[in-house]
């Protein structure tokens, strides 16, 4: 993060030098902080550009952290591969780590993305405010940003506790290396952009498709209050959510996820992240990373319909669990959309018939290169969590309706047994592979416990999670399972406070 913050306080520190205390004037037709950030058009491209490393994180690293970090999905070993450590640790909680620091690179990923989305985000609010537009649109901007810093701030403290927080444009190596927010000041940032950011942010009906919306903002709150267990609070701003007729759940689950170039932004998408397929750098390749290895290119077509299939080799991420698996109920339509079987003939494990994860097997036209969008929150997650708060409150005669709605898409009837059992075990069924499990396991205080035991099931059974005949789980395999990670090694250089 430093590397970030103190690169743009060597640009900006160029930008605002002077010699001899003389003021420095900036040609007209140059970049600079004080001329770019005038116009309604230099702020649209400067709230663009602040989403842009949202695509990064999805596209590759955070899904293990996520998912692959939970016992929702596995790796898949490739043993004529070689090393594998950075997805092997996070998949085997075994993320090597000494004095809360850890080299792993996805890890570093997740970490870097958000505080260059945090950076972009701060350099708006500090300029938008003198800047002269039409207020609506300067409103729009501003709530974006706001809404973009909290769910980075939002992100990084379910993943990390306490990181720096940095709320101004960074301009020199001291401002860069702040001490460590604890988690109670993080969160009370979180909320009061959060809450800054709904007013000034337009309706989905209102807003550009892809940009964020007043819905989505009052959806993070209530994930937001969620997690610090602030259950009323959490009930009103998601009521109001449900109460706009923004959103709708589609009518089959399968038809709430994106195409590879259509139904995006749909009726039941709260906030979801944007790819384009083609030559402009904004595709996504997330489907490859989920696919097991070594896989032919004959095979990788048959998944992908591209017209120039390539094999794959490397390791194979996210590969679904046979826990996930017996999760859904039968007759649960949502199984069948989550979740297909493939062949990978040249795999070493058993007869290479695999799970894969279904919800973004889209047909596109160039290997490698696709389009679908990464669902960050959906409407039937809104109903959840209206659901759970109002069950916390003791409310179970208003929360039923909630998860009966859910559930009756998925072709089920009413849950049995302890309700808030069952929307906990509806949330993992209805929002699996959407990045939430390992989040869930953690805020509930399940975490360890349920790894643990997931780690048992693997060793006495590796076979059953995707080892090879004879290879053996390795000595370190879930030795280091812990709520939090550890912070990025190439960061700790740069910040005494780590």
């Amino acid at each position: 993060m430093k590397n970030i913050f103190y690169f743009i306080a060597i640009i900006l520190g160029f930008l605002i030098s002077g010699c001899d205390d003389e003021l420095t004037i900036f040609p007209e037709d140059s970049l600079s902080v004080p001329t770019f950030f005038k116009t309604e058009e230099d702020f649209t491209q400067a709230i663009n550009g602040t989403y842009v490393p949202l695509r990064g994180i999805n596209n590759q690293s955070k899904p293990f952290l996520a998912e692959m970090h939970s016992d929702n999905t596995y790796f898949a070993r490739n043993t004529a591969f070689g090393a594998t450590d950075n997805q092997e640790d996070i998949a085997d909680h075994s993320i090597p780590s000494d004095g809360g620091i850890t080299a792993n690179t996805h890890v570093n990923n997740v970490y870097v993305g958000y505080y260059e989305v945090i950076a972009r985000a701060n350099q708006i609010l500090a300029t938008i405010d003198d800047a002269e537009f039409d207020e609506t649109a300067k409103a729009n901007v501003k709530g974006q940003a706001l809404f973009l810093r909290a769910y980075s701030y939002f992100d990084l403290a379910q993943l990390f506790g306490s990181v720096p927080m940095h709320l101004e444009p960074v301009v020199d190596r001291e401002g860069a290396a702040l001490p460590l927010a604890s988690e109670d000041e993080l969160y009370a940032q979180i909320i009061e952009d959060t809450q800054a950011a709904i007013p000034l942010l337009p309706l989905k009906s209102e807003q550009q498709p892809g940009r964020v919306t007043s819905g989505a903002a009052q959806t993070l709150l209530g994930n937001v209050y969620i997690v610090r267990q602030q259950w009323p609070e959490a009930e009103t701003v998601l009521k109001a959510v449900v109460a706009s007729n923004e959103y709708a759940l589609m009518p089959n689950y399968e038809d709430a996820f994106s195409g590879n170039s259509d139904n995006k932004n749909n009726i039941e998408s709260v906030f979801e992240i944007q790819y384009r397929e083609g030559a402009e750098g904004l595709n996504g390749s997330f489907l490859y990373n989920f696919l097991p290895r070594p896989i032919s290119a004959e095979e990788v077509g048959a998944i992908t319909g591209t017209s120039n299939p390539q094999p794959v080799n490397g390791e194979g991420n996210n590969i679904p669990t046979p826990d996930i698996i017996e999760a859904y109920e039968d007759g649960d339509l949502r199984e069948e959309a989550s979740i297909m079987y493939i062949t990978a003939s040249e795999s070493f494990w058993e007869d290479g018939i695999y799970p894969i994860i279904k919800k973004y097997v889209e047909p596109h036209a160039l290997h490698g290169n696709h389009g679908m969008n990464w669902p960050v929150y959906r409407y039937a997650e809104v109903l959840l969590f209206l659901a759970e708060a109002l069950e916390e409150q003791g409310k179970n005669g208003e929360a039923l309706p909630y998860l009966t709605e859910v559930r009756t898409r998925a072709g089920l009837g009413a849950p049995t047994g302890d309700l808030g059992e069952a929307i906990f075990n509806e949330r993992r069924v209805e929002l699996a592979f959407e990045n939430k499990r390992w989040f869930d396991l953690v805020r509930t205080g399940r975490a360890i416990d349920v790894i643990t035991a997931h780690g048992n099931k693997i060793k006495a059974n590796p076979v059953d999670y995707y080892y090879p005949a004879g290879v053996e789980p390795r000595g370190n395999v879930f030795t280091n399972i812990s709520e939090r990670y550890a912070l990025p090694a190439s960061e700790s250089s740069l910040n005494p406070n780590f």
